[in-house]
């Protein structure tokens, strides 16, 4: 996979932070979540603009409603914990050195770190059936793995897409899922469970992003590549929501 891709209309890093919209929020966000965006650094807000959209059509997809109405299988959870071990733990091993060159320093990443529980969490559900080796997760991790080398502004929009999901709507995914796992006989996941106050660890998280040193170019590629990671996410998505028909 390239590491060029198509942009949307692209924000210049000079131009007023919009607005939010409703569009541009999730349909599952919490109280707290809503109050805190109206403290968002400028460039919180621009990303938070740009992905409203590819957030809102990754919420609508077939395995996402199933996941958030209770309805997903352990087969499809066993499948989406199995296929984001990888592209977390390259996250997790690259991005602490590519955010520091870019001068963001104060990144939680030990905090935030979700391999370990992803890697737990597949031991744990071993006893669900096996699933095909995921091809969605395959470009991701490929993905990620030239941007890194590349462009590391760009991999460090997936750090954002990922982690900002995982701590927002990624607290409703882990209600449903566990509800669906318990229901089964099988334990729940630790990948959405975070030993810091989610409120705390949010803020260090936009606050590294604001450090960021980019040129004007950079800034409206990490918006692009935000777009992109959800793009990849969508992939995944996609792949599960067949696997549940199958």
């Amino acid at each position: 996979m390239t590491t060029t891709h198509p942009a949307a209309a692209t924000s210049p890093a000079s131009a007023s932070p919009p607005a939010t919209s409703p569009s541009d929020l999730s349909d599952h966000a919490s109280p707290a979540d809503l109050a805190a965006r109206k403290g968002f650094g400028p460039r919180v807000r621009r990303l938070h603009g740009r992905i409203g959209a590819a957030h809102h059509q990754a919420e609508g997809m077939e395995f996402s409603r199933a996941l958030l109405d209770g309805q997903a299988s352990p087969l499809q959870l066993a499948a989406l914990i199995r296929a984001l071990g990888p592209g977390y733990a390259l996250i997790e091993q690259q991005g602490p050195e590519l955010a520091a060159a870019l001068g963001a320093i104060d990144f939680p990443w030990a905090a935030l770190a979700r391999s370990a529980a992803l890697a737990a969490d597949a031991a744990a559900l071993a006893a669900a059936p096996a699933t095909p080796p995921s091809a969605a997760a395959a470009l991701w991790l490929q993905h990620l793995q030239a941007l890194a080398q590349q462009a590391p502004h760009r991999f460090l929009a997936h750090v954002y897409v990922r982690y900002g999901g995982d701590l927002s709507g990624g607290q409703q995914l882990a209600q449903q899922a566990n509800a669906i796992l318990a229901a089964h006989g099988l334990p729940a996941v630790r990948f959405w469970a975070f030993d810091q106050p989610l409120p705390v660890l949010k803020a260090a998280l936009h606050d590294a992003f604001e450090q960021l040193d980019l040129s004007e170019a950079e800034e409206g590629e990490l918006l692009d590549e935000a777009v992109v990671a959800f793009q990849d996410t969508q992939r995944l998505l996609a792949e599960l929501g067949d696997l549940g028909a199958a």
